[in-house]
């Protein structure tokens, strides 16, 4: 049986006629609520952990888990949480849990499906030679296999030329977390020297980034290479020194081809090798070198992609993923790994040279595009620190006077999740984060009919919008938040305290949650204009959910005609 049938038919045979059954094969009333809001916490290779919010009257909870295989994993916990150990790397899982007390026991949770980290897919077609031009290069080690901290993993032509080196003496210049992912020791800024375990992502200019360029994963050593080390259609052979993970490949071990440059309009990126690109950026570094403004659309399949981003140039492009659940961009970057906003240099840094730029704390950063289309996948920041501090974007989207189109998407992070200048609309998509999650200097941008959650107490929006623009306008909006966050403790808004900047944001029509303040608006810095008027300054209409009534003079209520200017696309964004 399809697995995901499986595992939708599980609750049905378990749940009948309102009855749920219990430990001595009887049956009690459902009187629990189902466990709501549940989330992955955290994947590592072998495990999962998943939390969910407290359930009114629970004394414990009942979880299962279904592997590929069908398989089906349970357990009893007490907590509104689990830790699910020993399962396989790379893989996909689905868990429902349902809350417990005495002899009751509530309908199961919504399905959540989640996925250990770790197994990079061996490309298929390396198995003949011929792999994608940004495929990793897999090396059989062994699972007792450590990685050292000397010794070269070289790619050479046929012909013995040397086009890419990595110096695992570098290792000593990052951290590795948990799931094998490399961040800096170090900040990363203009004056940092470039290095091997660093890369430049080519977009018509060059981003200087962090990037892990080799892991252990079951047994097997994986090797990235830099943005665009290799030609299409090149022959190629490898060499690891023994030092890097134990064993040695040498040059007659594993020769290799690239598949041919991809032809049409369309471009598939899928990380078994069964695209053109094995990797996004690959892709965008490709159509980078098309016509500025011809129509491409890259496919991205589902899986999950490691990796940092960079655009630049290119116009009429269209991202599009499988699904937005399954195709996840995921990846650690944050304002104490590489400083700055973002930003790219006009030649490639070289090994043993400073940067010269500040790449950027983004995951994906984004330059002077227009009529640029992201649909149906996830991106997600995954920096993390208990106290969640620190700018960590999923995008930058730089480009006064250009136009973003965000569909069916979810972008996750903690503090400034979204960046963005010119005019964008978001739709039908989860925004979620905790400090300033939304910020930036739109002439216009407009979330319709999204969900913004607040992952902590915090502010969602800061605004720095020129004089006379629309700013940050929310329509038929959820206004939301994680379990646990504190009745209160969330604010519309706050100023940055710049008086040459407006502090434009408008709500109209969205529901909200007892998370966000009565007040509404954040006092720390006085807003600009102080006294909001039905152009400018901090506005709501139709608020539902909560009262209104004890909102604070720095926000204006609007009244119907006023609230017209900001009630559909065309009067926003005038598109």
């Amino acid at each position: 049986m399809n697995r995901f049938l499986s595992l939708f038919l599980l609750p049905l045979a378990i749940l009948s006629c309102g009855k749920a059954p219990v430990e001595d094969g009887g049956t009690a009333a459902v009187k629990l609520s189902a466990p709501t809001n549940v989330k992955l916490h955290k994947a590592t290779e072998t495990s999962l952990t998943f939390q969910w919010n407290l359930v009114e009257g629970a004394n414990g909870y009942e979880w299962n888990l279904t592997g590929a295989s069908d398989s089906v994993r349970g357990g009893k916990t007490s907590n509104r949480n689990v830790t699910v150990e020993g399962l396989e790397p790379g893989t996909a899982y689905a868990f429902t849990v349902r809350a417990v007390a005495g002899g009751e026991v509530s309908d199961w949770s919504a399905v959540l499906e989640a996925s250990t980290s770790g197994s990079t897919p061996l490309p298929p077609s390396q198995e003949d030679n011929v792999v994608c031009v940004d495929a990793p290069l897999v090396v059989e080690v062994g699972t007792s296999a450590t990685l050292g901290t000397s010794g070269l993993i070289r790619v050479c032509r046929k012909d013995g030329t040397v086009v890419d080196k990595i110096d695992m003496a570098d290792i000593a210049k990052v951290n590795i977390l948990e799931d094998g992912t490399m961040v800096p020791v170090e900040t990363i800024n203009n004056g940092t020297v470039f290095h091997t375990f660093m890369d430049a992502l080519h977009s018509t200019r060059w981003r200087p980034v962090h990037y892990t360029p080799v892991r252990l994963e079951g047994g097997k050593l994986v090797i990235k290479l830099h943005n665009e080390a290799l030609d299409f259609g090149g022959s190629y052979y490898l060499t690891v020194d023994a030092s890097v993970a134990g064993k040695a490949v040498a040059k007659d071990d594993m020769p290799f081809t690239t598949k041919a440059k991809p032809s049409g309009t369309t471009v598939k990126v899928a990380s078994d090798g069964s695209g053109d690109f094995c990797t996004v950026q690959g892709a965008l570094s490709y159509v980078s070198t098309l016509g500025k403004n011809d129509a491409i659309t890259i496919e991205v399949a589902d899986g999950t992609y490691r990796e940092l981003l960079y655009l630049r140039d290119k116009n009429n492009l269209t991202i599009k993923g499988a699904s937005r659940g399954k195709t996840v961009i995921a990846y650690p970057n944050n304002e104490s790994y590489a400083t700055g906003s973002g930003a790219a240099s006009s030649s490639k840094p070289a090994i043993g040279s400073s940067t010269g730029v500040l790449g950027g704390r983004c995951l994906f950063l984004v330059e002077s595009c227009d009529n640029l289309v992201i649909e149906d996948l996830t991106i997600e920041n995954t920096f993390w620190a208990d106290d969640h501090k620190g700018q960590a974007e999923t995008i930058y989207f730089n480009g006064d006077s250009k136009k973003l189109t965000i569909e069916n998407c979810s972008l996750l992070s903690w503090q400034d999740t979204f960046l963005c200048k010119g005019s964008v609309w978001v739709h039908n998509s989860l925004i979620a984060g905790h400090v300033d999650f939304i910020w930036g200097y739109p002439q216009a941008c407009l979330f319709e009919d999204c969900e913004i959650r607040s992952r902590a107490g915090g502010y969602i929006v800061q605004a720095r919008c020129p004089a006379g623009s629309k700013g940050f306008v929310f329509l038929n909006c959820s206004i939301t938040a994680e379990g646990g966050v504190s009745n209160g403790s969330v604010w519309l808004a706050r100023s940055g305290g710049d008086t040459s900047v407006k502090d434009n944001v408008t709500y109209v029509n969205c529901s909200m949650t007892d998370a966000i303040a009565p007040a509404g608006w954040h006092t720390g810095k006085t807003p600009t204009p102080s006294t909001p008027s039905a152009t400018e300054g901090w506005k709501e209409y139709g608020t539902t959910g909560v009262s209104t009534a004890s909102r604070n003079a720095y926000g204006k209520i609007l009244s119907a005609e006023e609230a017209a200017e900001f009630s559909s696309k065309e009067k926003v964004l005038n598109w």
